[in-house]
């Protein structure tokens, strides 16, 4: 990496916890500056706007979640079902960390983006996107493996398995519960092993 590119990657990596806890709006190029211990003016030497390191922060800490679940779909892991099992257990070891960090990045920039930051919003659309695409695959693996069940969509569970998760993230993090988190995270595993797989006799 160049001295450019080294300095461009010290200000995305010291203010990732920033964007995703204080939001991408309202931290300030005074926050960015504090956080980084830069001047304003070698902030803006390395990036056009706050608009552009708010959207290289959310790819990365998108880009640190993402690494961290595709875990949960390694070789390591036989069976599908296993698979499936251990994305759900990813949420339920390491939402202390997730929390800690502001929450989930995917979901905290889609609400602060909608109808603000139009480039975040395609990232994160892009985000979301993927993570459907990668469980959908599974779970049609499963399906060719004769685990689970053939008359089921696997991208209507996968965009559901999502709901849920998301939906449990911003109950327990708005109302500093965790029992959201496992309500959903318990109900989607129920949904795994009673309506997706293949049960046997």
């Amino acid at each position: 990496m160049s001295k450019a590119e080294k300095t461009k990657q010290f200000i995305i990596e010291k203010t990732a916890s920033l964007f995703n806890t204080k939001g991408y709006t309202s931290t300030s190029l005074s926050d960015i500056a504090e956080a980084t211990g830069l001047t304003k003016g070698s902030i803006y030497g390395n990036f056009e706007n706050k608009e552009e390191v708010a959207l290289e922060v959310y790819k990365y800490n998108a880009g640190l979640l993402k690494k961290s679940m595709s875990r949960s779909f390694g070789n390591e892991f036989s069976t599908t079902m296993d698979k499936l099992h251990a994305f759900v257990s990813f949420y339920r070891k390491n939402w202390h960390s997730v929390f800690l960090n502001g929450g989930c990045p995917l979901m905290n920039a889609a609400t602060e983006a909608d109808d603000t930051l139009p480039d975040l919003k395609y990232q994160v659309k892009k985000s979301f996107e993927e993570w459907i695409f990668k469980i959908t695959n599974a779970i049609i693996e499963g399906q060719q493996n004769k685990e689970i069940r053939k008359d089921i969509d696997a991208e209507e569970y996968a965009s559901l398995f999502i709901m849920l998760i998301e939906g449990g993230i911003l109950l327990s993090k708005t109302t500093g519960d965790e029992k959201f988190l496992y309500q959903a995270l318990d109900k989607t595993l129920h949904i795994i092993d009673h309506e997706l797989q293949i049960l046997t006799s």
